[in-house]
């Protein structure tokens, strides 16, 4: 998949996640020159109408939403029988990897990530949105410092009771009793799992564990989620009531939406931040009246009691009418008219001090309006150059009241000479007068390749990958003296030219590798079957071939096994030679002969010879009278022919 140009648009460039449906990868947008993220379903559920209808489900759930605390996604498609989805890029980690490297977190950063995920839940909830899979792996922390919420791959539009099909959808540490037990989710089965994700950021732990699934899903619905303080103790109270509130068994004991619970958390983020003794005394919610109960309830009576006692005295009541108390000024009221008079004087005053403000206000506000709209602090919005000439473009920029600059910048999609963008980039305002860079291809960038041939093949495709190079063809083949795994070659894709010794090249070089299979296993005196099986185990194919006699591999037995001539590659075809066994030899006719040259024409025909031994003493006195078995008979080779003599 790396390398590969989807719909014409995207190119792969390498993976950064894969999930249960999907592989999310990261691409070049090479239409608006940008990254993004693109999630592939994987090709084993392509034909699963279900999880094609939810993969679709996904991008239309998401691109309803426009919020900071949001993954945007930017397009949906097919490219022949694979689906894909395009999204926001965002460089960083998840929480999930935040908690493995940390553990748990300080209360100011879980209220910090809270705020930022319950800001974009607010607005899936307002879009009649529930997103059913809210959990730390989909909670996305930028480089930047930007906090979004990911994957709506489960997420469907509310009504009053969303049921799904498969109650267990999600991940099982974080479903709320109602989709444990009825299969039915609606906003406030997101609270719920926040509720959890809460617990785990302030604790490092899952409030609920068990060896097997069913065992978590038992005890979301029949067991209380302890407080956050029970494992930690540093943890505020307040925190701890926002936790059992957004964790309460019956739904409606919970936050109705994601709006309602991020409006309280404002309030215990002021409390937590604030630190005083006096904040912490107030009440900062209302909770229901099920989870006030314990040791909630004797902590609400003791902080009454203490805000009772701490409460300053009421200061006494204003005068009425001019009526002071006995001892602290006159009894009888004022005169009425010096009193209006006295007010009318007053608001004469301040409508003067009034208008002369607003007359001070419009005039700032206008100049503001001038100097920033069209004067001279009135900013210019870089357009898009994109592909057009470097003179064009410094025409138009000044023409903008912008100054150009020239820059350079290698590139794979824009021709050498023409603009690839500008720095600051297309629609940004700057104001009048700033230098713009006029960003220049220099055409492809320039690589070294290294010398690929001895590798390893994983070795030859990292080295090549980093280079942004493409690996394009693997052709494995059988070779006796390179090992197997091994890079026998490379070459160029376009023209076949070699490349395994290294050289200048530039980016994007597709190249083609051919790995060493190893050496063709010898099956030398192998029985048949056998030499089969070890053949068929590297892909070979065998055929019987011709039978020939031999003296040293045994009847029926392979003596080689023949290769076609140039390449072999997998699922060639070998033809076997089978052994016939020693050749025979016909007994030769010495009947009449001389011993002695009987005797050297017997040895020389491989036979073995059984004989009187006296005859060796005067070999040429004795004549040849029987061989047994007898001239012209068919023998193994080495057979033993019984001499009979005369003298």
């Amino acid at each position: 998949m790396i390398g590969r140009l989807i719909d014409g648009r995207y190119q792969v460039r390498s993976r950064i996640a894969r999930g249960g449906m999907a592989t999310v990868y990261l691409a070049t947008d090479l239409r608006l020159e940008r990254r993004v993220a693109i999630k592939i379903m994987h090709g084993h559920l392509a034909d699963d109408s279900a999880f094609k209808i939810r993969f679709i489900q996904e991008a239309r759930s998401a691109a309803r939403l426009a919020h900071p605390n949001v993954v945007n996604v930017f397009d949906q498609g097919q490219d022949a029988d694979m689906a894909y989805l395009v999204m926001e890029y965002l460089p960083g980690i998840t929480l999930r990897d935040l908690l493995k490297d940390y553990g748990r977190l300080t209360p100011e950063q879980t209220l910090d990530i809270l705020e930022a995920v319950l800001s974009g839940l607010a607005a899936a909830h307002k879009a009649g949105i529930v997103h059913r899979d809210v959990k730390p792996e989909n909670v996305l922390l930028a480089d930047d410092g930007r906090i979004k919420i990911s994957d709506f791959g489960l997420a469907r539009a509310v009504n009053n009771n969303t049921a799904t099909g498969q109650a267990l959808l999600g991940t099982i540490a974080y479903l709320s009793p109602e989709l444990v037990t009825r299969g039915i989710a609606d906003a406030r089965s997101d609270i719920y799992a926040l509720g959890i994700m809460t617990f785990e950021m302030l604790t490092g732990e899952q409030p609920y564990v068990g060896e097997a699934p069913m065992q978590i899903a038992y005890q979301h619905a029949n067991d209380t989620v302890p407080m956050p303080s029970s494992k930690v103790a540093s943890v505020p109270r307040e925190l701890d009531e926002l936790v059992l509130w957004a964790t309460a068994r019956d739904p409606e004991d919970r936050p109705r939406d994601a709006r309602v619970m991020l409006d309280q958390l404002h309030d215990v983020s002021a409390l937590v931040r604030g630190g005083t003794h006096e904040l912490t005394l107030q009440s900062t919610m209302v909770l229901p009246t099920s989870l006030r109960t314990g040791v909630n309830a004797v902590a609400d009576a003791e902080t009454q009691v203490l805000r009772a006692r701490l409460a300053p005295t009421k200061p006494p009541a204003a005068p009425l009418l001019g009526i002071h108390p006995v001892g602290t000024g006159p009894v009888g009221p004022p005169d009425s008219g010096d009193l209006l008079s006295k007010k009318a004087d007053k608001r004469k005053r301040r409508g003067f001090w009034l208008f002369a403000l607003v007359i001070l206000i419009t005039a700032a506000l206008g100049g503001t309006g001038w100097y920033f709209g069209s004067g001279p602090g009135s900013d210019v919005v870089v357009p898009d150059f994109a592909s057009a000439s470097p003179q064009a473009a410094s025409s138009q920029l000044t023409e903008l009241g912008l100054k150009p600059e020239l820059g350079g910048a290698f590139s794979a999609t824009i021709a050498e000479g023409l603009v690839i963008g500008t720095d600051p980039d297309t629609g940004s305002r700057v104001p009048q007068d700033s230098t713009v860079t006029v960003i220049v291809s220099q055409g492809l960038q320039p690589i070294t390749l290294p010398a690929l041939a001895g590798s390893t093949q994983a070795q030859a495709s990292a080295v090549i990958t980093e280079l942004k190079a493409v690996v394009g063809s693997i052709d494995p083949v059988f070779n006796g003296d390179v090992p197997e795994g091994s890079v026998i070659s490379a070459s160029k894709e376009t023209d076949g030219a070699d490349v395994s010794a290294g050289g200048e090249y530039f980016e994007g070089l597709t190249v083609n590798l051919v790995v060493s299979l190893g050496a063709i296993p010898n099956v030398d005196g192998k029985s048949v079957a056998e030499a089969t099986d070890i053949l068929a185990g590297k892909n070979l194919l065998v055929v019987s071939g011709e039978q020939t006699y031999s003296d040293t591999v045994s009847e029926g037995n392979v003596i080689t096994a023949r290769v076609p001539d140039g390449t072999i590659r997998g699922g060639a075809t070998l033809t076997l030679v089978i052994s016939r066994g020693p050749e025979p030899v016909i007994v030769p006719d010495v009947i009449g002969k001389s011993w002695g040259d009987a005797k050297a024409i017997l040895e020389a025909a491989d036979l073995k010879l059984e004989y009187n031994i006296f005859a060796d003493a005067a070999p040429g006195l004795f004549t040849v009278t029987k061989v047994t078995p007898g001239p012209g008979q068919s023998v193994p080779r080495g057979s033993t022919v019984k001499i009979n003599f005369s003298a």
